[in-house]
């Protein structure tokens, strides 16, 4: 996501009919150049995880998306997997990947991972809607690394709270880093690094805001134009009238050792 235009005259349908006839398969963010901004953490998760894939001998990358971060690398191990349980994702990062010598596996993201245990020195995953430490631990090889993007709590909930109005403590606090602190432990993984960010973000127009939800399903489930019509109506005014909708994103990154 890049700077704003926000000398913006097209009209509420024009900008949400755009959102809504644009793309979501992927991670490419591409399509809100000009339209929002994010800022990124400081510890640059691509290319660090760039650097421990050139050494690994043997990789897992899991919920890779459309595989676009872990093609982002400029060289990648001698056996190289990626998991993917949304289909049109599945696709992209087949095509994306496979010239790169990397399988992509079909998984759904609730499933126990497909492949023999001790089959990896390093697993990484960018964004992972939920991080199964148990199956991570029993993949990895003694020795081994779990290197990690993890969303956080309450993550753009300035966002899912205009939607939805208050969500609970409990939902806020989901995703804690402490709380995953506490589950890989319990699967008898040890934590070499753990460090949290909340970064700003800002959405230029309601089409922004449209694609987000539409791409970020999660985000609010139940997400359509038409359930939300009266509610987007009042946010492409006030994004007209204040300027930019501000929310924050929730990030941390985690590296873990299998002993």
């Amino acid at each position: 996501m890049s700077s704003p235009n926000t000398d913006n005259p097209r009209s509420f349908d024009e900008l949400v009919e755009e959102a809504v006839a644009a793309p979501t398969a992927g991670w490419d963010f591409s399509w809100f150049d000009g339209r929002a901004t994010e800022a990124r953490p400081s510890w640059r998760y691509a290319e660090a995880m760039a650097g421990r894939l050139a050494g690994a001998g043997a990789s897992l990358d899991i919920q890779t998306g459309g595989g676009e971060v872990l093609a982002s690398a400029p060289t990648l191990p001698p056996l190289a997997v990626a998991t993917e349980g949304w289909p049109a994702n599945v696709a992209k990062a087949t095509a994306l990947l496979h010239p790169r010598g990397v399988a992509v596996v079909a998984s759904p993201e609730d499933a126990p991972l497909p492949f023999a245990a001790e089959a990896f020195d390093l697993v990484t995953s960018r964004h992972p809607v939920k991080a199964h430490f148990d199956e991570i631990a029993r993949v990895l090889r003694p020795g081994g690394t779990y290197f990690a993007q993890h969303v956080g709590p309450a993550s753009v909930f300035e966002v899912v709270e205009y939607f939805l109005g208050p969500q609970s403590p409990e939902t806020r606090n989901a995703r804690h880093p402490d709380l995953e602190r506490a589950e890989a432990a319990a699967a008898g993984l040890e934590v070499v690094d753990l460090r949290s960010e909340r970064l700003r973000m800002e959405f230029f127009d309601v089409g922004a805001v449209v694609h987000f939800l539409r791409k970020v399903i999660w985000m609010v489930p139940d997400f359509s134009v038409e359930k939300y019509r009266s509610v987007l109506i009042e946010l492409d005014e006030r994004i007209r009238a204040d300027g930019p909708f501000v929310a924050h994103s929730a990030r941390h990154l985690f590296e873990l050792r299998k002993p």
